[in-house]
């Protein structure tokens, strides 16, 4: 198959999951927030599979920026510290607000540049991704110990009498995934893409044809975290509370990385296959056989590991395949 038809059916589908909510009877069904929940994951797992796959550096940390973004959102919208007494009014004014999303985001990608300046200059690896595992512990400690300002050990509540249906996460997520999956193909083929695949692949050749290696690292940590950030944040809407238990769970770094891996590192539509194929496994194991859900989960990840170690994206589809130099 060409890569033209390829993004042709790409496309098909797209529109199709976009006039999806039209269906009479869609919105309240099962699958419409199935899909809603494979949204969010893809774009987790998209935003592991910039730091990991393209620049070759594996975080176990994004599950920290997932809780920077998800609490940015909760603490911008209880709190009226963006738009002051507005929310008085206009309760509405917060819900998908672009800004306070857009903010979450930068929190998060802020922190990452932090946080990334020292560990990248320094560390390697295993070591790297131990301390992106110890970040996630510190923020945890420091939300907990927030005191009013992160509600502590349970959080903050948002006022969920603002939420009427599901279909405005649903097109934001679907939207987001988008997005990102055309963005991330327009980076990768970017100088910036380029000199990020060659850090990834030889970092010692990589600086010897001039590339910034810690410079280039750097920016794609940070933008990793400002995916998680954004994510966290589209999370908040949907959940309205916000505390340590619900969005520094490690399932957050666990599963997009394992849905990553499944889907296919190092390509653009690895983190989107794994992330469908994989919540819909371990959902369905939950509801048929929740007793046994653990076991079917880490059943399809080792055989999923046995039989596909490349990933399935890199199947001889012609749709997709690895960048590399």
């Amino acid at each position: 198959m060409s890569s033209k038809a390829g993004a042709l059916i790409a496309a098909a589908l797209v529109l199709a999951l976009a006039l999806l909510p039209f269906v009479p009877g869609a919105i309240d069904h099962y699958y419409f927030s199935l899909l809603f929940f494979v949204f969010i994951y893809a774009i987790m797992a998209q935003g592991w599979n910039l730091v990991a796959g393209y620049a070759g550096q594996i975080s176990l940390g994004q599950h920290a920026f997932f809780a920077l973004g998800a609490y940015t959102t909760a603490i911008l919208w209880t709190g009226n510290y963006l738009w002051g007494s507005l929310y008085e009014t206009h309760p509405r004014i917060y819900y998908f607000d672009p800004v306070t999303m857009v903010l979450s985001g930068l929190v998060a990608a802020v922190a990452a540049a932090l946080i990334g300046l020292p560990l990248l200059s320094k560390l390697r690896g295993d070591y790297f991704a131990l301390g992106t595992l110890g970040f996630g512990e510190i923020v945890r400690v420091l939300l907990i110990n927030g005191g009013d300002f992160t509600g502590g050990a349970f959080g903050l509540v948002a006022p969920s009498g603002t939420f009427d249906t599901l279909l405005p996460h649903y097109w934001t997520g679907l939207g987001l995934t988008v997005a990102l999956a055309i963005g991330i193909h327009l980076l990768i083929k970017s100088r910036y893409g380029l000199a990020l695949i060659a850090v990834r692949d030889d970092e010692m050749a990589a600086s010897s044809n001039g590339v910034n290696v810690l410079r280039t690292k750097v920016l794609a940590f940070a933008g990793g975290a400002f995916i998680a950030g954004i994510c966290g944040s589209l999370y908040t809407y949907y959940i309205f509370h916000v505390g340590p238990d619900s969005v520094l769970n490690l399932d957050w770094m666990l599963l997009p990385l394992m849905m990553t891996v499944v889907g296919g590192t190092g390509t653009v539509l690895g983190p989107i296959i794994g992330a469908f194929v994989m919540y819909v496994i371990f959902d369905f194991a939950r509801i048929w056989v929740p007793d046994y859900h653990p076991i079917i989960a880490g059943l399809a990840i080792i055989l999923a590991m046995l039989f596909l170690p490349n990933g399935l994206s890199r199947l001889k589809l012609g749709i997709l395949k690895p960048y590399s130099r």
